[in-house]
């Protein structure tokens, strides 16, 4: 994440993990992201993803599921 650059800033991003691996670079993102927290949600989800784990890296919400990603999605930007 070191160096990334963004253009623009998205109303919500979206991360999802299949491998445990993996879920460390959800953390990263969303410290990369932080200067633009106030103006950027993050939802993240994935098989080895929970909610303790979306809570203990500041994610704005978990979704287990595509189905309740795009409530979550809906809510979030209302």
């Amino acid at each position: 994440m070191a160096g990334m650059n963004v253009v623009g800033v998205p109303q919500l991003v979206g991360l999802s993990a299949l491998l445990t691996t993996t879920m460390v670079n959800m953390k990263a993102t969303i410290e990369a992201l932080r200067p633009h927290r106030e103006r950027v949600k993050i939802m993240i989800g994935g098989a080895p993803v929970t909610q303790k784990f979306a809570d203990e890296i500041g994610a704005d919400a978990y979704a287990a599921d595509a189905a309740t990603a795009v409530d979550r999605a809906k809510a979030l930007l209302a």
